[in-house]
């Protein structure tokens, strides 16, 4: 920023490059709604009232809100490279993201961060980093890195880094792990995010009191209010599984709750459900349904979260703060009418270039060969079955006797679930039932498991189940459905076997397909064929997982095969 020339562009001595004018502008501080122009110059919001310009647009009425925030998220999530992901945040109104590659960095470790915090720079949002801080989530499973303290200290003074990303390994912090503390001491003067899913009371205390920040892993509103209550900052999520918007929301419009402490955001979300519903936008338009004022559930998705991640000049029409500006037709439905970053009009602007990325992360996916037994389940007298919870990633322990489970086998309501090593070739692997899923006929596998990206594989018999792990190795990692041998549909995702090389235009198709011929052959409607899978294998969310090295009980943090 000019400061000289932003002073003289304030005072109209020198005309600011830009005006948008006759607009009714949306003051987070005040929570007022002004009537006036907006003046930009070099990227930056320089007056708020009447101004003229050296260009001028007019916005006819309409409503200025600053460019919303995402307050966590993975992108690779979304399945596609960075660069095709900025831009359709933006289509959507976010214009900052605050995000934790864990996932791609679960994979390729220090290689692949900087290769994420060079996209960072190259990218036309504000696109921070939280360094990933459980590679691997625990000791439980077996991932392509390991990231320690001494790892993530050569990437701290980097200008995109903001802190430590989600501290997952709760049970690490609340019983004194060494490393962990280490972590968390070497980040101590950051931001360190936290991800404690049903914790509370003096856990939670002490949770809080090692210096961890925020939670977006909340799923009720007492949950909410505990660690409101702490001194956390809570991230409302709204993504492809994990819908927790509703339940918060009804919980602080009821309550009255004062609101500065907590944010919006997406964390795990298809681009296609970004496609239809937006990023962030879509929370601000579900909480005004929902009966928050419009004016608030802005805030949420703005000054709060940049304020929360301590980012100046992010998150207000106000001068001094850079022009990134979202033009609504109206606030109630929160209809884009355009985007600005740095006060220029995202309709105007190009594709980024494509970003090339290591041979490594190119290839990813190497298993040792399968044996007969890879898919065999020893005979017990009661089994512990996981089971999936309708719209969400939490799942609850089972026991069922040898007559319920082959019930269950007969009438669909159960399948097979394993998971194997993909990155060293170690040949770990582990099989177990699971309940809910709904699959009818062959098996469903996908190199997407959180977070340690191995591959997961359910079925209804093991040719099918061995038929889609070849397939998920000969495309490189993605999503493949299988069905009497034969590949129904594959989706290549061949960037960590998580993230796609194609265009929004192209991906999106190629995932609604695959999405659609999942639920064909019988995966339930509540549940997302692929989100929700991924999360079985994720072993430090209740109540029981599956990692490459057997059925993990995720309360008690033991192995139950």
């Amino acid at each position: 920023m000019d400061r000289q020339k932003q002073i003289a562009a304030a005072q109209e001595k020198v005309l600011p490059e830009l005006v948008l004018k006759n607009a009714k502008i949306v003051n987070v501080f005040t929570g007022e709604i002004l009537s006036g122009d907006v003046a930009i110059t070099d990227g930056y919001i320089v007056g708020v009232g009447r101004y003229r310009g050296q260009t001028e647009r007019d916005v006819d009425g309409r409503y200025i809100v600053p460019g919303f925030v995402d307050a966590h998220l993975h992108i690779e999530s979304s399945m596609v490279m960075p660069d095709v992901y900025a831009m359709e945040a933006l289509r959507h109104g976010t214009t900052t993201i605050i995000t934790d590659p864990h996932e791609i960095v679960n994979v390729s470790g220090a290689e692949a961060l900087r290769d994420i915090l060079h996209a960072a720079a190259c990218s036309p949002l504000n696109y921070y980093v939280m360094l990933p801080s459980c590679v691997p989530a625990t000791p439980f499973e077996h991932a392509g890195a390991v990231m320690t303290a001494a790892d993530l200290l050569h990437f701290k003074e980097n200008s995109h880094v903001l802190g430590l990303g989600e501290m997952m390994n709760a049970v690490g912090v609340i019983n004194g792990d060494p490393v962990v503390l280490d972590k968390l001491a070497a980040f101590d003067d950051k931001i360190i995010d936290g991800h404690a899913p049903g914790l509370t009371g003096h856990a939670l205390q002490a949770y809080v009191g090692s210096g961890i920040l925020t939670d977006h892993e909340s799923v009720t509103f007492e949950e909410v209010l505990e660690k409101l209550r702490c001194g956390m900052a809570v991230l409302v999520r709204e993504g492809s599984a994990s819908r927790n918007l509703e339940a918060i929301v009804k919980g602080l419009v009821d309550r009255k709750l004062y609101s500065s402490r907590l944010a919006f955001c997406t964390d795990d979300k298809h681009l296609a459900d970004i496609r239809r519903e937006g990023t962030v936008s879509s929370n601000i338009r579900q909480a005004i349904a929902l009966g928050m004022p419009p004016i608030e559930a802005i805030r949420m998705a703005t000054i709060n979260a940049a304020q929360i991640y301590r980012l100046p000049h992010i998150g207000a029409v106000a001068c001094g703060y850079r022009a990134d500006i979202v033009v609504l037709d109206d606030l109630d439905t929160v209809k884009i009418h355009e985007v600005y970053k740095d006060g220029a009009a995202m309709s105007a602007m190009k594709m980024p270039e494509p970003m090339h990325y290591s041979e490594k992360l190119m290839n990813s996916v190497h298993i040792a060969p399968l044996s007969e037994e890879t898919f065999v389940i020893p005979p017990q007298k009661e089994y512990d079955v996981i089971g999936l919870v309708p719209h969400q990633i939490l799942t609850e322990k089972i026991h069922m006797t040898q007559e319920e489970l082959n019930a269950g086998l007969q009438d669909g309501t159960v399948c097979k679930i394993a998971v194997i090593e993909r990155h060293h070739a170690t040949g770990c692997h582990a099989c177990a039932y699971l309940k809910g899923y709904g699959l009818r006929k062959g098996a469903v596998g996908t190199t997407v498991a959180h977070d340690s990206h191995n591959i997961i594989v359910v079925g209804t018999n093991d040719a099918d189940m061995r038929a889609a792990v070849e397939e998920l190795v000969h495309i490189k990692g993605g999503y493949t459905i299988v069905s009497d041998g034969a590949v129904v549909d594959s989706l290549p995702l061949p960037l960590g076997g998580l993230m796609s090389a194609l265009p929004a235009e192209e991906f999106i198709p190629r995932l609604d397909a695959i999405i659609r011929k999942a639920y064909a052959v019988g995966v339930k409607e509540n549940i997302d064929p692929f989100i929700t899978l991924s999360f079985t294998a994720l072993p430090v969310l209740p109540a029981i997982r599956i990692t490459d090295q057997g059925l993990f009980d995720a309360e008690n943090f033991r192995f139950l095969t």
